[in-house]
């Protein structure tokens, strides 16, 4: 083994577990030394981990104390081959990821098994939208082109060599939006001075759901994208139908989205597990309407109906000093008359809403049935079934069809015999008239004014029917609070599902981060939209209610509306609201309180972190006590986590701890790297090296930014076990050989 490292060679210990094998064949403290040698780079086992015996499993998977290396030993299935059809034998293949089939590309692999060793037996990784390539025509980096791995993908060059034009490209061409305010101003920057007006950018990309194809997004600015096939032909989609869930960084954004409650929760939506009826929220926010609608229309007439009849007894008073006065008797066929008008008024009445009924009804003929269209079922199973529903609706639509005519000439007749009845009546009315004329000319000459008798009868007949309208009324709102009520308790269970499915992903993460992060939600944490209808709908200084709503812990939105309409002393003892402020609170009207009711408060997200070194105790930190690169981490461990999106981030460790790098990104990002696509650009080189990333792309600039070009070199394109790109690595990120050579030696490494 000593030869072997001073040869350059790869020492792998053939046949470990069988009887010539360096476990078979040493034992004791013999074993121990040649198994912990560090030139013993790997070893061969005829199948997986799992199925080499029960004494050496633990010493080869690197869980036995005696024989535990810092670096375990790569594990390969190497059998013998003695025959073709010997390599479809289990155990006989090593799949080996290099840039180059050389013995370079090998013993890097051999180096980092983890990221570049995969067994037959290992399960395959599942498929995950991915970016295939991105090219420029026009701008800083006019030219230019990138072909991407599927897995991880590092941008490297010195600064101002294009590689945040690169990140800020790959959000222009979809069409995405900045999270931070920052982010926003940076990103919109870049697109004016960098990219510019004319610039087109091309990405395609592959998308494995529901089944594996290609599309080629472009996007000329200042035009929005468009979603092409691989050869030319446009579709209507958008970027977000063909590659959903992707999610890019600019520089600072995830510290932004850190301090951002309601961005953090939204992340944590990522993990929420499909329930079949993801729209629950939605459908009983929709009821809302209807009963919304019914309610203020019938408290409107309410309140029309109540001030109208506020003046009846007003009326009926001065009514009766009149008929103390004798004019009852002495204008009683009038008096009748103007009562016989109000029925003719009260039938016309009638008519004329079931005629709005029936033009309603008659825009909804003829029933639309396009959906059960032999064309659109042929390739349902249950099509000839679903066809035995066209005849009865065809048979409805033309029944109410008749139905409509049947009314339709019923009302014209109702309304021609209305017509003639009042046209007698009218007849009689005139000739009463002469005799009403002739006593009013009698009373004026007693000084009585006659006419203003009939006026008040007329007043008074008009009246009388808002009675029992009021009552019918009563009943209305009755059943439009009882619709609300139903429909405000589906809409607060609705919101409480939403957040017990929001606590089973937090525990979710947790669990997948245990030791790291620790993810807990509060319901309805965040007060502002209920401030903001506040100040909307009620207006003036409200400081204090709003402070004393913000620190209810158990805030019901339900029994605050209802507190509201119980009056200022409920609002008072039940929410400790300063009196003033909780009588103009109870003043605010029924649509201020229903608009309370319909409010979604947003869950918020909190995050804790361990900050404790490796194998420390653990020290648990709120987010909001952390350093602004810890928040950034406790975030970014989540984005990496639970998606088949790619993931793209601009220098993730501006905001991180470099601690946190190695020892909790680094180690997250390899193992999730084979699950999604990571394009990420840096200056550290934890990031590309110890991630081992499968390309690394080393961009180089002349010219400033707004007049100059970038290029990316195909030498400069490959992951580390190109000697080119190691170099390029070592110069950009390490400062050169000798830089990194003489910080080990004052580290004393």
């Amino acid at each position: 083994m000593q030869a072997c490292a001073e040869w350059n060679a790869i020492c792998i210990a053939a046949h470990v577990a069988a009887p010539g094998g360096l476990l078979k064949t040493l034992s004791g403290q013999s074993a121990i030394n040649a198994w912990r040698s560090p030139h013993l780079l790997a070893c061969a086992l005829p199948g997986p981990v799992s199925d080499a015996p029960a004494n050496l499993r633990p010493i080869i998977d690197n869980t036995n104390p005696d024989y535990r290396r810092d670096r375990p030993v790569a594990v390969i299935n190497a059998k013998d081959v003695n025959d073709p059809a010997d390599l479809d034998q289990l155990g006989s293949v090593t799949a080996i990821k290099m840039s180059h089939p050389d013995y370079e590309g090998v013993k890097q692999a051999i180096l980092d098994p983890g990221s570049r060793i995969r067994l037959a037996s290992d399960p395959e990784p599942e498929e995950h939208t991915e970016f295939i390539a991105l090219q420029w025509a026009g701008g800083f980096l006019d030219g230019a082109a990138v072909h991407f791995n599927e897995n991880l993908n590092v941008l490297v060059g010195g600064r101002g060599t294009g590689k945040s034009t690169v990140i800020e490209s790959i959000r222009a061409v979809l069409g995405l939006s900045p999270v931070g305010e920052q982010a926003g101003k940076a990103h919109e920057g870049l697109m004016k001075d960098v990219l510019r007006s004319g610039t087109q950018i091309s990405l395609l990309l592959k998308s494995p759901h529901p089944s594996p194809r290609e599309y080629l997004i472009e996007r000329t600015l200042p035009n929005p994208p468009i979603v092409k096939t691989p050869d030319g032909e446009t579709l209507g989609l958008s970027p977000a139908e063909v590659a959903p869930r992707v999610e890019v960084f600019g520089q600072h954004e995830i510290s932004e989205l850190a301090r951002n409650p309601q961005e953090r929760t939204r992340l944590l939506c990522r993990f929420l597990e499909a329930d079949g009826d993801e729209d629950t929220k939605e459908k009983a926010l929709r009821r809302f309407g209807p009963a919304r609608r019914m309610l203020i229309e019938a408290l409107a007439k309410q309140t029309e109906t109540k001030e109208r009849l506020a003046a009846l007894p007003s009326l009926t008073e001065t009514l009766k000093r009149f008929q103390e006065a004798g004019l009852e008797e002495k204008l009683k066929h009038k008096s009748l008359l103007v009562r016989e008008e109000r029925v003719l008024d009260t039938a016309d009445e009638r008519i004329d809403k079931l005629r709005e009924l029936v033009e309603a009804l008659r825009g909804a003929l003829p029933i639309e049935r396009n959906f059960l269209e032999r064309g659109k079922l042929d390739e349902l199973p249950n099509s000839e079934t679903l066809q035995r529903l066209n005849p009865p609706l065809e048979d409805l639509s033309e029944a109410t069809k008749n139905a409509v005519g049947s009314i339709d000439e019923a009302l014209a007749a109702t309304a021609v015999a209305s017509a003639e009845v009042r046209k007698d009546w009218s007849k009689t009315s005139e000739e009463a008239d002469e005799a009403y004329q002739r006593t009013l000319r009698e009373l004026q000459r007693d000084k009585i004014d006659g006419e203003e008798f009939i006026r008040l009868r007329r007043q008074i007949e008009q009246l009388e029917p808002l009675k029992q309208q009021r009552e019918e009324l009563r009943r209305d709102i009755e059943t439009a609070r009882e619709q609300r009520r139903r429909a405000v308790v589906a809409y607060e269970e609705a919101k409480a599902e939403e957040f017990r499915a929001l606590e089973r992903a937090a525990k979710k993460v947790t669990r997948r981060l245990k030791g790291r992060v620790r993810v807990t939600v509060a319901f309805q944490g965040d007060r502002e939209p209920l401030a903001e209808v506040l100040r909307r709908e009620v207006g003036g200084r409200l400081s204090e209610t709003i402070e004393a709503l913000r620190q209810t812990t158990d805030l019901s939105l339900r029994a605050l509306a209802e507190a509201c309409r119980a009056g200022p002393t409920e609002l008072s003892g039940q929410f400790d609201i300063p009196d003033p402020q909780a009588s103009r609170l109870a003043e605010a009207g029924e649509e201020a309180f229903m608009a309370i009711e319909e409010l979604d408060l947003p869950s918020t997200t909190e995050l804790e972190l361990n900050v404790a070194p490796a194998g420390a105790p653990d020290a648990w930190q709120a987010l909001d006590d952390l350093s602004a690169g810890q928040k950034a981490t406790a975030v970014l461990l989540l984005l990496l986590l639970e998606s088949d999106a790619p993931l793209v981030i601009d220098q993730p460790e501006d905001d991180l701890d470099n601690r946190f790098i190695t020892e909790e990104v680094v180690p997250k990002m390899r193992e999730e790297k084979r699950a999604r696509q990571f394009v990420f650009s840096t200056h550290n080189a934890n990031i590309p090296v110890l991630g081992d990333a499968e390309l690394i792309a080393g961009l180089q600039a002349s010219g400033e930014g707004g007049q100059g070009q970038a290029t990316i070199r195909s030498e400069h394109m490959g992951s580390i076990d190109v000697q080119p790109v190691r170099e390029l690595v070592e110069e950009l990120l390490e400062g050169g050989k000798a830089a990194f050579e003489l910080r080990r030696l004052k580290y004393g490494f």
